[in-house]
């Protein structure tokens, strides 16, 4: 069967096709049904096959909103392949926060952004090389951060997708936090404190809807002209705190851990003879999603995930804050030795000097499992009180 004619109707998501059977003469038919009728898995029926229904949907419904399951497919356009899937479809009055560039007599013009895959192919030893599954995975962890998390002042806006192109952002007249911090004069104290309530307020909502950044540096925070609003972006790389986390370098084809050995019966000349009631075998536990958790940018990526040995992402994310807490403090970019902050070891003297975040800084810095602070909306500051733990 050859597709004539695609003809889009009147009502929303119906469309009518006009095809030519090959087998039949070229009888023409045309056939006209709603995206409600394509349901996943459903059984083989007398429509006509569609050319955008070659792939199955990789969305599922959560308490909060429809989020994307982990199963990328291997085309990553076929994320936003037509019809847009419920799930990435814009949220409810998506402009409401937004001040429009241009207003008519019948419509109203909003700058945006629209974030598309871009895949690319490279021939290395003779064998195609693509970063199509990267690219799968980083749209689907963004959209599921997107279409989960309630909207925040402080997380740029999600506008929706659009068929067959990418997600719908919203446009930010700014420039990215690490382009702040060397501007002159440098920050006041004031506006240190401002910026980290900011980024602690959007990184707590974030944290509470279980997701967590995955990529916080200076350069995926942007601050607004006109306030200076923080606004954190690129969520590429966030993971589900509920998840058990793999290395990069993982085949997640293969278990990750191996089932316990059965019980042994009560005959058998290996269990023990001491008296006693038999041990309570505890009910199974869930499975959990194994996801793969990469690398972010140094020197804010955590060492723990630096080394392949992440067990809470959270609290990666609060290495990455008291990071960034170093250098809005310094007004100045610092870095690290990678072999160094492997080992989770930061130069003498890296924390000294430091007259706002010195404290939490070091808080923050410390190892995963020895104590390291935890981001919580408690600790905002009060540029009145000063700093106070």
């Amino acid at each position: 069967m050859h597709v004539r004619r695609v003809t889009l109707t009147s009502k929303k998501n119906w469309w009518m096709v006009e095809l030519d059977n090959e087998e039949q003469d070229e009888n023409v038919q045309t056939n006209s049904y709603s995206t409600q009728d394509t349901a996943v898995n459903e059984p083989h029926s007398h429509r006509p096959h569609l050319p955008h229904r070659t792939t199955t949907r990789t969305y599922a419904h959560t308490p909060y909103s429809s989020a994307p399951v982990y199963t990328p497919p291997t085309n990553p356009t076929a994320i936003f392949s037509f019809p847009t899937p419920t799930s990435y479809s814009a949220p409810p009055n998506p402009t409401q926060n937004l001040a429009p560039c241009a207003t008519g007599s019948a419509s109203e013009l909003f700058k945006c952004v629209v974030k598309k895959p871009n895949v690319v192919q490279l021939e290395i030893n003779d064998e195609m090389q693509s970063n199509a599954r990267d690219v799968t995975t980083q749209f689907l962890a963004e959209l599921r951060v997107y279409t989960t998390v309630t909207r925040h002042r402080n997380i740029a806006a999600f506008l929706g997708s659009l068929e067959n192109v990418g997600m719908v952002l919203e446009y930010i007249e700014g420039r990215t936090l690490w382009d702040v911090i060397q501007e002159l004069p440098s920050l006041t104290r004031a506006k240190k404190i401002d910026f980290h309530n900011q980024l602690l307020d959007g990184l707590t909502h974030l944290h509470a809807f279980g997701l967590s950044h995955g990529d916080l540096s200076l350069l995926n925070i942007q601050v607004t002209n006109s306030s200076d609003t923080i606004k954190l972006l690129d969520f590429g790389r966030s993971v589900s705190a509920d998840s058990m986390y793999a290395s990069p370098d993982d085949d997640l084809g293969q278990p990750m851990n191996q089932s316990p050995p059965p019980p042994l019966p009560r005959n058998s000349r290996f269990t023990p003879k001491s008296p006693g009631p038999r041990p309570v075998t505890p009910p199974p536990q869930p499975d959990r999603k194994i996801e793969q958790i990469h690398p972010g940018t140094r020197p804010f990526c955590a060492p723990e995930v630096l080394r392949g040995e992440c067990q809470d992402a959270l609290l990666a994310d609060a290495y990455s804050f008291g990071m960034i807490l170093v250098c809005l403090d310094r007004c100045d970019h610092v870095d690290l030795k990678p072999w160094e902050q492997r080992k989770d070891m930061l130069p003498k003297g890296f924390l000294d000097g430091l007259s706002v975040f010195g404290q939490r800084c070091e808080e923050y810095l410390r190892r995963w499992d020895k104590g390291r602070r935890r981001l919580a909306k408690e600790d905002l500051i009060d540029e009145d009180e000063g700093m106070e733990y």
